[in-house]
């Protein structure tokens, strides 16, 4: 059985696209932030001696993924693959890192996730045998937003056949909407304490050539405070639907990682003494095409199933909710109360930066278990192409 390293977790805050993170590439960003969260949690680049990134967005020299990103930080002993499965993405990478260490093919691993959505690449894919000789163009952001390739649907069209399916209303996104932002409340109290168990804040932001600090962030950037008046008030997105910008998440940038081992070598690293985190299963699935709001649920129960469990063996659930219509569903579905997901916040509230949303929910649920002294915690999340990833983990106090 693999454990993540207690205390390890760290996240960038993450900030709404075209903010202070728009011009830092992802991935040398993901170096900086790594070697400085680990030179603060004292655990040694030397003792990793395997790695994960995950990311989606292509930058400069992504082609050398994980190499790239270890040699920069100062870590060129560490070798291993990138990812790239939307917004399954993190979960993966931790599947991979969990898979590697229980093999016993690593003794411990480093989980990266990094993507910076923000000035996406304009590509240009060229085709001698096309007209003239023209090749085909692609915004690879805005692109696949606005459309599956395979479904030939935009994203946000998935959720509006998930709330028909399912007689999901306007007045229930809301609500919901307005929960998850009292949550995020929560987190952000007492000068952000909780997010100060996985943040190093204020956050020092570098330069775009990373020579130096250019300013400090005091968390997430670009959260629009709730209003409610506000937020009934948004006309839906697509004409006679009912999901609104209000009931969606908004494009980010960040990065986050963890550390992951077995059980012996993830005590003798561990910042935090108190607790064990062991990674119990891992569930993925895919629906019918254009229906991806729905895939949590039997990714869910394939985590479950994996580990042994069944959901009511969990006590906190945390999701990658692009729509609030993913919870609503998710809630209905396998009869986890609504008011108990998504404590302290999430996606909806505080972004997407695609490849490391998962990752930072993870770090989210386990710092949230851990303060309630131990439980086993649930994280489910939708992606691109109708599918979905979860992960069971508990956290057990010594």
């Amino acid at each position: 059985m693999a454990h993540i390293v207690p205390g390890s977790g760290w996240s960038t805050p993450f900030v709404r696209w075209q903010g202070a993170f728009a011009e830092l590439h992802s991935l040398e960003f993901a170096a900086w932030t790594a070697q400085r969260a680990l030179a603060r949690r004292e655990i040694p680049l030397d003792a990793l001696d395997f790695g994960v990134l995950g990311f989606t967005v292509p930058q400069k020299g992504s082609f050398y993924g994980l190499p790239f990103v270890t040699g920069t930080m100062g870590a060129a002993h560490i070798a291993g693959p990138s990812v790239m499965q939307a917004c399954a993405t993190s979960a993966r990478c931790l599947a991979l890192a969990a898979e590697e260490v229980a093999s016993g093919r690593a003794g411990a691993a480093l989980v990266l996730a990094a993507d910076r959505v923000s000035n996406g690449p304009h590509i240009y894919y060229p085709s001698p045998g096309g007209p003239g000789g023209t090749g085909r163009a692609e915004d690879w952001v805005l692109d696949n937003f606005a459309g599956d390739p395979f479904a030939r649907v935009a994203m946000v069209e998935t959720a509006e056949n998930v709330a028909r399916k399912h007689g999901v209303t306007r007045e229930e996104q809301d609500d919901v909407t307005l929960m998850r932002y009292h949550q995020y409340a929560d987190a952000i109290a007492e000068d952000r304490a909780f997010h100060r168990r996985f943040m190093d804040l204020p956050f020092e932001a570098p330069d775009p050539r990373f020579r130096k600090v250019m300013g400090e962030i005091e968390g997430d950037a670009g959260v629009q405070p709730a209003n409610e008046d506000k937020l009934r008030s948004l006309r839906p997105v697509i004409e006679g639907g009912t999901v609104t910008y209000g009931g969606q998440t908004h494009p980010a940038d960040g990065n986050a990682g963890l550390v992951v081992a077995d059980r012996e070598r993830a005590r003798e690293l561990a910042p935090d003494a108190r607790y064990d985190i062991a990674l119990l299963g891992f569930g993925q699935a895919r629906v019918e095409p254009a229906y991806m709001p729905e895939a949590p649920v039997p990714a869910s129960r394939a985590a479950l199933d994996a580990a042994g469990l069944s959901i009511g063996d969990i006590d906190a659930v945390k999701s990658h909710n692009p729509f609030a219509v993913n919870d609503i569903v998710f809630a209905r579905e396998t009869g986890f109360p609504l008011e108990r997901m998504n404590n302290y916040g999430c996606s909806l509230v505080w972004g997407h930066p695609q490849g490391p949303t998962g990752l930072r929910a993870m770090i989210e649920l386990i710092e949230e278990l851990a303060a309630r002294g131990g439980g086993r915690g649930l994280f489910q999340g939708c992606a691109a192409g109708d599918s979905a990833m979860a992960v069971v983990l508990e956290v057990t106090e010594r």
